[in-house]
């Protein structure tokens, strides 16, 4: 007879409990929690990615085990219009009729649910998707790698952090040469991108001049193109997430996947921003919303001195504590959402860039509290849980680890903090005080 699969190396949970802490049953809680809050169209959304969720951890004997493999998942994902929902993508002919922001906060708290790391693989895809959609300009190669990223062809990635350079973007030190034909030749060095050894295509950046950000441009690379060299950066807090450490040795980028010319790359990384970090609060407030089913499912059960965990004080106060702020946040975060997805709709699809700049703002607003939240409250859950918070029983470590680099990933908080101040600058002086 063959052995079941599982997830941990020891079993420390009870039958019972364990069984009661299923992707079922924590969508169950999810969805009881948002029922009043979501639209309709949210909501039947939801529940039909839950149910595809679901029956593709049942059918393919998933485990979610620190040794599973998952970049295999992504075409089946991709089949079902999960990759991407930010747009209808009507250019390549997919016309997703539940799109938007507010559609992309349901994608991504029923991924979250279903397995942390491939969530966060799955956001670094869709950094590569948005430039690609924004300048595709009917050019049919940009078209069929669009399309590629958003049915899970191929994963994506996005490469602008440098060994030396961080969380400052403008200053680079890869460098290009504009050859007679249009062409690129790209040399230099990128690191920390996720999904890059996986990926076939990638967006990057580089500057005709060392630190000059004015001098950027931005340009999508076939990783089968000679002088491309990636190697994998592991991240201990993330082991199933491959990143990459990418070397460009005199790598030619033909004129049609120039997506920025010379002079339009810092632009177009900036209009990004808005997209990137709202994309990454999706996934913190999905995270925090993981961390409370398992902990909300399991203090409802584990028992102590004859009576439900959830019943004592130091239990109760503090998990009910934590619902409320990750509830609130949720409530403002799909507020921003469906009030982004109304100024494009207005506007014919895109957002005119002074609306667009005076949406910065918000969006480092919820990337620096969402991520904040979201590390305090995986943290007190598994804590609350006691060991069987931190052993390999459940999905709680992983909700850990991530919610543990999320502050880092796509902005440190110093530099949305920077960000912020320079903001609440602007702002004053807007006020003619």
């Amino acid at each position: 007879m063959e052995e079941k699969k599982t997830k941990f190396m020891d079993q420390a949970i009870n039958d019972e409990i364990l069984e009661k802490l299923s992707l079922k049953n924590r969508y169950a809680f999810l969805n009881t929690n948002l029922m009043t809050v979501l639209e309709p169209k949210h909501f039947n959304f939801l529940k039909s990615a839950e149910k595809f969720c679901t029956r593709y951890e049942r059918k393919n004997d998933i485990t979610h085990a620190t040794d599973e493999e998952f970049y295999h998942w992504i075409p089946d994902f991709g089949k079902e219009g999960l990759i991407s929902r930010a747009h209808a993508y009507s250019e390549i002919d997919l016309n997703f009729e539940d799109h938007g922001l507010a559609t992309e906060l349901m994608r991504c708290l029923a991924l979250s649910f279903f397995d942390p790391q491939f969530g966060m693989a799955g956001g670094a895809t869709i950094l590569a998707i948005n430039p690609v959609f924004y300048h595709h300009e009917n050019v049919p190669i940009r078209l069929e790698i669009l399309k590629k990223f958003v049915t899970g062809e191929t994963p994506g990635a996005i490469l602008i952090t440098e060994p030396e350079r961080g969380s400052d973007a403008v200053h680079q030190l890869t460098t290009l040469k504009e050859e007679s034909d249009g062409s690129y030749v790209l040399s230099g060095e990128k690191i920390y991108n996720t999904n890059a050894p996986k990926s076939r295509y990638v967006v990057a950046y580089a500057t005709a001049e060392e630190n000059n950000g004015n001098m950027m441009a931005q340009v999508i690379i076939d990783t089968e193109w000679d002088g491309w060299k990636c190697d994998r950066v592991f991240i201990p807090w993330v082991p199933k997430v491959w990143l990459g450490h990418e070397y460009f040795t005199n790598l030619r980028v033909p004129k049609e996947y120039i997506l920025g010319p010379v002079g339009k790359g810092r632009e177009h990384m900036f209009e990004g921003l808005v997209p990137e970090r709202i994309g990454i609060s999706l996934d913190a407030i999905s995270q925090a919303w993981n961390a409370l089913a398992h902990c909300s499912i399991y203090s409802n059960n584990r028992k102590q001195f004859n009576q439900e965990i959830l019943k004592f004080q130091g239990v109760g106060f503090s998990l009910t504590d934590l619902w409320a702020r990750v509830m609130n946040v949720t409530q403002g975060l799909l507020r921003f959402c469906e009030k982004y997805d109304a100024t494009e709709e207005k506007f014919g699809g895109e957002i005119p860039k002074n609306i667009s700049q005076a949406m910065v703002a918000a969006a480092s607003q919820f990337k620096y509290h969402t991520t904040a939240l979201s590390k305090e409250v995986c943290y007190e859950c598994a804590n609350l849980m006691g060991g069987a918070g931190l052993s390999d029983n459940t999905l709680m470590h992983d909700l850990l680890n991530i919610s543990r680099i999320q502050e880092i990933i796509g902005g440190s908080r110093q530099i949305q903090l920077y960000i912020l101040s320079m903001a609440m600058r602007q702002l004053y002086k807007m006020t003619g005080i």
